[in-house]
This record gives C-alpha cells, structure tokens and sequence, in this order.
C-alpha cells in the first residue's frame, strides 16, 4: 500500500523529503506533483523501477517517451550532448517552467535509453519536485499520470490519486490539488523549435 505524505511547497519537511529519496534509492515509484500535473516517477539510475513504469504504461522502456526531470540546466547538462548558443538561451529563458524541451541525448544516459537519440528534459517551477531531485542526486524520470475518464484526462486530488495508485506505487506526495493542464513540449533538436504539443507554456519561443 501507498503512503500519503503531505508536503508544503513553502516549507517542505526535510525528513519526508530524505523519507522520499531512500524509496526512490530503493527502486520504489513515487507520485509528485510539478508546476504542471501529478507526475509518475523513479530514480534515473533504477533499471527495475524503470521497468515497473514501462509495466503500469503498458509500453516498451526502450521506446517509451519519458522526461527526465532535473533540478537545473547544469544538471540537465549531464544527459545532453553539446547545445548551441540559441537552444541554450531558450532554456535560460523558459526554465525552470511548464515546458518539456526535447534535446539530443548524450553517452550518460542510462543502458536502456542508450538507442534514443533524444531526451525530453522538464525542470519545473515547483519546489517540491525541485527538492527530491535536488536530495536525490540526480534527475528522476516521469511520465504524467492519466486518469481513464474521458471528460477529466488528468487526477488532480492527490487523496483520488492515492485511492487510484494505492497498490501500483510507494509513496504519493500530496501537495494540494494539481493542475489539468500537461506541459508544453517543445522539439530543440532541429534548427527551428517545433510546437510538439501545447501545453500549460507559453508557446512563444
């Protein structure tokens, strides 16, 4: 079963945070929230908690489109191959926020994504997620969870969310309610940004 852990985004307990980071160190999944919708998330370094989220997607982890969420662009850095000027400034610019950028991927990213050429990168505006990541070491990878209701495409109570997940995660962190609105993905690997899917960002690049 699922543990509830109430955090507040002023001023989050360290203790829950640390209580957070052992799970996700010990290959378990958590549900966050991010400056967008509830998110689905492990340790980047957790091949078998990767493979739990490629389960529960019902999707091949060599081919699935997961974010790679990070705490800043020089912790972003790590995973992308060589940027230039202009890609850089649209990160500057637009991070941390709403956005999922997709950028060229780089030799450190883990052995199951190593045949992506590509990696969607979030750091968001939230500090909750800011300060797992942060505690952790190094980015979490997500996914947004979907709800199957035709009408509302996301869960935003994390009480629902915890109901919903109870027996598929470790830990939810309810943070009050969410938003219904994903993040803006935008494609940096060309010459010009491409609008992959609108989002809660600006589409203004």
């Amino acid at each position: 079963m699922a543990k509830l852990i109430k955090l507040y985004q002023d001023n989050p307990s360290q203790k829950h945070i640390q209580e957070i980071v052992k799970v996700l160190k010990d290959d378990g999944l958590i549900i966050y929230p991010t400056d967008t919708v509830y998110g689905l998330g492990c340790d980047i370094n957790s091949k078998k908690a990767l493979e739990k989220i490629a389960r529960i997607k019902q999707i091949k982890l060599e081919k699935a489109n997961l974010s790679f969420v990070c705490d800043s662009l020089s912790n972003l850095s790590e995973y992308v191959s060589q940027i230039n000027s202009n890609t850089f400034k649209i990160l500057k610019r637009n991070l941390p926020g709403p956005y999922t950028f997709i950028l060229p991927g780089n030799n450190n990213l883990p052995k199951v994504f190593k045949k992506k050429k590509t990696v969607g990168i979030r750091v968001p505006d939230h500090s909750i997620s800011l300060e797992i990541v942060k505690a952790l070491g190094n980015p979490i990878v997500s996914t947004s969870i979907k709800d199957d209701d035709d009408v509302i495409e996301y869960t935003t109570d994390p009480s629902l969310i915890l109901e919903k997940w109870d027996k598929l995660v470790d830990i939810v962190v309810d943070c009050g309610y969410g938003d219904n609105v994903p993040s803006t993905v935008i494609d940096l690997t060309a010459d010009e940004p491409l609008l992959v899917r609108e989002g809660k960002g600006s589409i203004e690049i």
